[in-house]
This record gives C-alpha cells, sequence and structure tokens, in this order.
C-alpha cells in the first residue's frame, strides 16, 4: 500500500500512526528492533509500547503485547472491544494471538512483514473464521517511514556485527 493517504479516511490513521513511530524511534535508541505501538480508545491514547526483549530477556516482549496488557489496565478489563491497535510493524503470529483474544476490533500498521506476519502477509490470524473474533486490518499507513527505520536499524547492526 502507499504510505500516502488517498483521501481523509486514512489522515486519523496518520496521526495515531505517528505516535508508534515516536515509540519506534524509544527503541531504535535502546538497540531494540525499532517497533512501536499505540491503543487508542474513544480518540485518546491509552497504552504506548515499543519492543523490549533486549531490555527484559523476554521473547513476548514485543510492543503490540506491552501495549495490549497496558490497555488492558488502563480500561480495567481484558476485552479491548472498543480500541485501535496502531503498530509500525505487521502484527507476528504471536501478538496477531493476542489481538483476537483481547477481542481489538481494529489493527493499523505501518510495514509489512513477509517473513513473520500474522495478519495479512504470512498468516491471516486475525481474520480466521474458525476463531471466535475476528479484526479489521488496515495496512500500509505511513509504510515507507515504518519501514525505513526498520531498514536502519539492521543495517547500522549489521555493521557492528551485531545482527
Amino acid at each position: 500500500m502507499n504510505s500516502q493517504p488517498h483521501n481523509n479516511l486514512l489522515q486519523p490513521h496518520d496521526y495515531w500512526m505517528r505516535q508508534a513511530l515516536d515509540e519506534a524511534r524509544a527503541a531504535f535508541e535502546e538497540d531494540e528492533v525499532p517497533v512501536g505501538a499505540v491503543v487508542v480508545h474513544e480518540e485518546r491514547v491509552i497504552a504506548q509500547a515499543h519492543n523490549q526483549r533486549e531490555t527484559l530477556n523476554d521473547p513476548t516482549a514485543h510492543a503490540e503485547m506491552i501495549a495490549i496488557t497496558q490497555a488492558a489496565e488502563a480500561l480495567g478489563s481484558w476485552r479491548l472491544t472498543n480500541c485501535t491497535l496502531y503498530v509500525t510493524l505487521e502484527p507476528c503470529p504471536m501478538c496477531a494471538g493476542a489481538i483476537v483474544q483481547a477481542r481489538l476490533p481494529t489493527v493499523i500498521f505501518g510495514a509489512a512483514d513477509p517473513k513473520g506476519g500474522g495478519c495479512q502477509s504470512l498468516y491471516a490470524i486475525t481474520n480466521d473464521e474458525r476463531l471466535n473474533h475476528r479484526s479489521v486490518v488496515i495496512g500500509g499507513v505511513l509504510e515507507h517511514e515504518c519501514s525505513t527505520i526498520l531498514t536502519e536499524f539492521f543495517q547500522q547492526q549489521r555493521a557492528l556485527g551485531k545482527k
């Protein structure tokens, strides 16, 4: 998808995705894979997070997982039925499963993940009719910006001999 909105309906998505990109930049600064996420409820951010797998030594510390946990805490409910998740990279299968479990109705992502995407690219967990909940998934919002930060991070990591 094109990173530039074709109509005014995508403009609000750009606004919230820029906040997720701020989280991705924070991850980059912490030497974490730069993925950021925000959860929006009634036009306000109730959760914001970035990847922290290295910091926490936790393979489940993806931006989406942390943001979903924060959002549930903020609402006092594990059901995030009136929320939208914005994330800079297409959620992986683990995160897509958490999205289904949290009953998140809408997921907006920036860059597709052809090697590990759990929503559209590799798997379609969030739209699997065999599961008890499905989400509307929109990809490609600010795709260029979301892809660029990941590319820059991995180029830097390779130059340092890390990844």
